[in-house]
């Protein structure tokens, strides 16, 4: 591509790098200059243009745009038309944005001209959100420098998971300190969670904060219930892999895969398991609508994304989240007690 100053009178076929308006005459920029237009322009005194002309070989920005968005669009993903050097991808669903980082980066790592812009992964998105954008800096670029970032990623780097387990059960553990208030608000700020997810709570058992009824009420959510999510709300925090919850987890013919993990709100949670449903042992700030890493853990699952040890610890980067409302006490210190983490 060539770039830069013409006499006016060479520039009908090329294509205008900036905006230029002379007496009546308007010239917006990225548009191929007319023989009329340049009659005008000489007649009110201009006599250079900035320009853009192609080589054997270049490709324009919008085609360019739209053969890179293309090639990174997976399932659950629509491509818009592209313009100014731009395409940009909407999701088609609501879902669990998936994002092949390694093949983003390597793609914006072959040349200057060529950008591709994502939301995090793993972002909860909806039907008509745009997830991600390809930007062509220039006017165009090289085809072989196209192909290369073509070939740096690998096809359908980019992708919305759909919600697959819709059917919630939950658990729900007394101790006389907690009020039934409480746990139906706990209730209705999941299900207000859920909502958006197309889930619902099609199970509910309130029991003792003791590992044998948390284990009978797991497993009737999940047996009678038919669950294929459930969640535990302790009366109290999860301490240790020995407290009531993981305990009950297990007596109920579970596993406990991970306890803990390195987002704030939401230390405190845990990831089991029973009969290939998914238990989450709520962290306390689960009550809260604030955000926190309860709905991290909740949306993949809802989408029925295996979550592995790996993609826990992975989440420290980013995991310090705002203080929220229901939670008094700040994390530098004080007397105030807030919900457990």
């Amino acid at each position: 591509m060539r770039f830069g100053p013409v006499p006016v009178g060479e520039a009908a076929g090329l294509i205008t790098a900036h905006t230029i308006t002379a007496g009546g005459t308007t010239l917006r920029k990225g548009r191929i200059i007319p023989p009329e237009t340049v009659a005008r322009l000489e007649a009110e005194g201009v006599r250079d243009l900035v320009t853009v002309s192609l080589e054997p070989g270049d490709v324009g920005e919008d085609e360019a745009a739209e053969r890179l968005a293309r090639r990174l669009m997976g399932a659950g993903l629509r491509a818009e038309p592209p313009f100014t050097g731009r395409c940009n991808l909407f999701a088609e669903h609501a879902g669990v944005l998936l994002v092949g980082r390694a093949a983003i980066d390597a793609v914006n790592d072959v040349d200057e001209a060529i950008t591709a812009a994502t939301l995090p992964a793993f972002r909860p998105v909806v039907a008509g959100e745009m997830v991600a954008t390809v930007k062509i800096i220039p006017y165009a670029v090289a085809g072989a420098t196209l192909a290369r970032a073509c070939a740096a990623a690998p096809e359908a780097a980019l992708g919305v998971a759909p919600y697959r387990r819709l059917r919630v059960g939950v658990v729900s553990t007394r101790l006389p300190s907690l009020k039934e208030r409480t746990i139906d608000g706990t209730l209705r700020i999941l299900a207000e969670r859920l909502a958006p997810a197309g889930a619902r709570i099609v199970a509910e058992r309130r029991v003792a904060h003791d590992a044998q009824a948390v284990a009978g009420a797991l497993a009737a959510v999940i047996d009678e219930g038919r669950a294929d999510l459930a969640i535990v709300f302790g009366a109290s925090a999860i301490a240790d892999r020995r407290d009531v919850i993981p305990a009950g987890i297990e007596a109920a013919d579970g596993s406990v895969r991970h306890l803990g993990m390195p987002v704030d709100p939401g230390n405190l949670l845990l990831l089991g398991d029973r009969g290939g449903v998914p238990v989450i042992g709520a962290p306390g700030c689960a009550r809260s609508p604030k955000e926190n890493g309860f709905d991290w853990m909740l949306h993949r699952l809802l989408a029925d994304l295996t979550v592995k040890r790996a993609d826990i610890v992975a989440l420290g980067v980013g995991g310090l989240l705002m203080e929220i409302v229901s939670r008094p006490q700040p994390r530098a210190g004080g007397a105030s007690v807030g919900l457990d983490d």
